[in-house]
């Protein structure tokens, strides 16, 4: 019998495959930018679209897998994109070490947060993760309303950072998180996640350490929102916390939306409700005068997206997806299996 694993149908399977596949495609769209195909101005609300996407992500772990509510997204951005400003703009250091920092504070903070949804959980850690968003938003906006990061500053490992190569970046940046996020989700830690988001007292009975997922949780949900800040103040290079939205709650709504959305335990359905949140207005409706006189129609078609998700498609546009494959499928086996029947009758 002829071994098929290595067959083409079987590799695209294959998730590395194909979120690579997917990255390219996503490099292609700024090719064609740079070379008159699609205009620049697509491909930087694509670009900004996939910041999202890295915030989503984290999202997606926290809520989908780990059954974690959490209102606090915005302010967890604020640190990125602050630390951007002071540690490039201000004090002239590369963007590696504005990395680092980001990736220490954000730890301390998701730690910090972990230890209290050992106490509080629900409705009320969401409150609380709010809360300390605002906190997190007010202290910064009185440090400084206005943040700008210039071209010359914006460098990493000596290459100019303009918004053409910082979205190389981002392209990269989420789908190595798309890759890891994966893997963790399909390991045993992703697993034990999983039993704690059923069933707090099953999952302690069978040996799993609420304090160790749910801090790693809000851990890595932490660490890819300051991260989404980072990359978003290296795209972006400017933001004015007192009439921007990126540090308010309506974007840690718009996050919760999109992975209600796209599906809160599927990755890519994580990153079609983003792109329905933000690239959707961003890419296309803009351009047409109706959308540009009402913005707000946007967000009551979001809000409608959402009440009908919940009350019939819990799975989200992820659970669509797999109720259509799997009707093909049995259309497919009915329609072989008629067919053999007719070949048996008339032998």
């Amino acid at each position: 019998m002829e071994n098929n694993t290595a067959s083409p149908k079987n590799i695209l399977k294959n998730p590395p495959v194909q979120i690579i596949l997917f990255g390219i495609v996503l490099c292609l769209i700024q090719v064609l930018s740079m070379n008159g195909v699609i205009s620049s101005s697509f491909a930087f609300a694509l670009g900004n679209t996939l910041i999202y996407a890295v915030m989503a992500i984290g999202f997606c772990l926290l809520l989908g897998y780990s059954g974690l509510a959490s209102l606090g997204t915005a302010g967890f951005i604020g640190i990125g994109t602050y630390a951007v400003y002071y540690i490039m703009q201000e004090n002239g250091y590369p963007l590696f070490l504005a990395f680092l920092v980001t990736l220490g504070i954000s730890l301390g903070l998701g730690v910090v947060v972990g230890f209290i949804s050992l106490r509080i959980e629900g409705i009320y850690l969401a409150i609380l993760t709010l809360g300390l968003s605002e906190i997190i938003r007010n202290v910064l906006m009185a440090i400084k309303p206005t943040i700008k990061l210039e071209l010359a500053n914006s460098r990493l490992f000596g290459i100019q950072m303009n918004d053409r190569v910082a979205y190389f970046l981002i392209v990269i940046i989420y789908c190595l998180l798309m890759w890891v996020t994966s893997n963790l989700i399909n390991s045993p830690t992703g697993r034990a996640m999983v039993a704690m988001k059923n069933s707090t007292s099953a999952a302690q009975a069978m040996g799993i350490s609420l304090m160790k997922f749910r801090l790693m949780a809000f851990v890595i949900a932490t660490v890819y929102a300051a991260l989404g800040g980072l990359l978003y103040m290296v795209y972006v290079r400017n933001l004015t916390t007192s009439s921007s939205l990126l540090l308010t709650l309506t974007t840690s709504l718009n996050i919760l939306g999109a992975v209600i959305i796209g599906g809160s335990k599927s990755l890519w359905g994580t990153f079609v409700g983003t792109f329905i949140i933000y690239g959707i207005q961003s890419m296309f409706l803009s351009r047409i005068p109706f959308f540009v006189k009402n913005p707000a129609f946007i967000t009551m078609v979001t809000g409608v997206l959402i009440v009908v998700v919940v009350m019939f498609f819990p799975g989200g546009i992820a659970q669509i997806a797999s109720n259509i494959s799997a009707s093909f499928k049995k259309r497919k086996l009915a329609g072989a299996a008629a067919a053999a029947e007719e070949k048996k009758g008339e032998e």
